[in-house]
């Protein structure tokens, strides 16, 4: 949570009047437990959506989840399959099958974004995931960007949090 990204992302959500909870997974930081196989993470991200939604001051109708990284790769399940988030963003997508099964059947409002010089997800993986992605989906490969984003924080944010507003602004509930 300490992340140069989801610090860039999280300031742009807050700029925005917009909630931003991050939070560390399990054995990271200082937080109790081991690593879980991105398993167990998955827990620990609903988790964060129960607590998140109890407090008063959030828009249970309006919650939207990130993920970057890892991140991205234990938010795209949860997202898909909690009915509480309204909408995913997915910052540099680690590529594999099991990914682009769960962008296939993902009918929530989705955005993958990645760098062109990301060395963990090569563009020409990006734009297959993208392609087998459901509908609602935006994509975006922003030029010279790598997986760390240095130096691209303020681009990658901006996008993000623009996305989160335009998705969940007008949401409502069914």
């Amino acid at each position: 949570m300490d992340n140069n990204v989801i610090l860039a992302v999280s300031s742009a959500l807050v700029e925005r009047s917009t909630i931003a909870f991050t939070f560390n997974f399990r054995g990271v930081g200082g937080s109790q437990g081991s690593y879980g196989d991105g398993i167990a993470e998955q827990d620990d991200a609903k988790a964060a959506i129960s607590w998140l939604v109890s407090q008063p001051v959030v828009d249970v109708n309006r919650l939207g989840l990130l993920g970057y990284s890892f991140g991205a790769a234990v938010a795209l399940p949860v997202a898909c399959d909690d009915d509480r988030v309204k909408a995913v963003a997915l910052i540099s997508l680690p590529p594999g099958r099991l990914q682009v099964s769960q962008l296939k059947g993902c009918d929530k409002p989705k955005l993958m974004i990645c760098g062109t010089d990301d060395f963990v997800v090569s563009i020409e993986q990006a734009k297959l995931m993208n392609q087998e992605a459901a509908e609602p989906k935006q994509f975006e490969l922003i030029s010279g960007a790598d997986h760390f984003w240095l130096g691209y924080e303020a681009v990658v944010a901006e996008r993000t949090a623009t996305f989160f507003k335009d998705e969940l602004e007008n949401f409502v509930a069914d």
